[in-house]
């Protein structure tokens, strides 16, 4: 059973705020962030092109420490990237002289998990990814959308029990990304992980979440959150999405609130 804090919280930002140095002197990224994720929770960001949301999931993953400020994972202080906290980029990251099957399941090779239990964790991901009939292909061999389910899945089968994902759709064309969303609404429906996801596209925001953080020009904070009714288990589709008035009317009411810090 995953870990959970004593707060109850997944994650927790208090008082985060960063600076960058660079030759011109210090640079704030972001204002002052308070945040809170529960166990299973799908979250998404969005806001103005750097108003710092990268910044804030970096640091989250470890991979920045906070200027100011404490985040917590499970109730414990990050320090550093964790085997607890899986990263998804735009930028792919799965290895050319793989193939499909062993991309996915490359985590599990390093954490030793016994063959028969890999390889049962890797076929689910396939079917859940919609990536059966290419497990024996390279990345040379796929498509732009198919290299993206690839990265997903890699990331899922090491199972940490928090996801953070950083535009990861933002380079596939249009019908693509609808699908990968679709196909990454089931598998969060399945997997109950709990997900923190930045986009800057509005209707992928509240398609996918549970909550939709809006965050202000930078120095970034946040300005507005909007929870998101889930109607259901196994994940949504565009067709009923489309067809939700309450769906679209919190869309409308994201992109007002987007819209207002990048003319206001």
């Amino acid at each position: 059973m995953a870990a959970v804090s004593a707060s109850g919280e997944k994650i927790t930002v208090s008082g985060f705020r960063h600076y960058f140095r660079t030759d011109g002197g210090r640079v704030q990224a972001t204002g002052l962030v308070d945040l809170a994720i529960q166990p299973g929770e799908f979250v998404t960001l969005v806001g103005p092109s750097g108003c710092g949301k990268t910044t804030l999931l970096k640091a989250i993953a470890g991979f920045i420490t906070p200027s100011e400020g404490t985040i917590l994972c499970d109730g414990r202080p990050v320090r550093g990237p964790g085997r607890d906290r899986g990263v998804v980029f735009q930028e792919l990251a799965i290895l050319p002289w793989r193939t499909v099957r062993r991309n996915i399941g490359h985590g599990l090779e390093i954490a030793r998990v016994p063959k028969a239990e890999r390889e049962r964790q890797v076929a689910r991901l396939i079917d859940l990814m919609g990536l059966a009939g290419f497990e024996d292909r390279y990345p040379h061999e796929l498509s732009g959308g198919m290299k993206q389910r690839v990265a997903v899945a890699r990331t899922w089968a090491a199972e940490p029990e928090i996801i953070l994902m950083d535009e990861p759709f933002a380079a596939v064309d249009a019908m693509t990304r609808l699908t990968l969303q679709e196909e990454l609404a089931r598998l969060c429906a399945t997997t109950r992980k709990t997900v923190f996801f930045i986009t800057h596209s509005v209707e992928e925001a509240v398609f996918l979440a549970d909550r939709v953080l809006v965050m202000t020009r930078r120095p970034g904070t946040i300005k507005a959150e909007l929870v998101v009714p889930r109607h259901g288990t196994g994940g949504r589709d565009w067709d009923s999405f489309t067809a939700d008035a309450e769906m679209r009317g919190i869309a409308e009411q994201v992109m007002h609130l987007v819209h207002a810090e990048r003319v206001g």
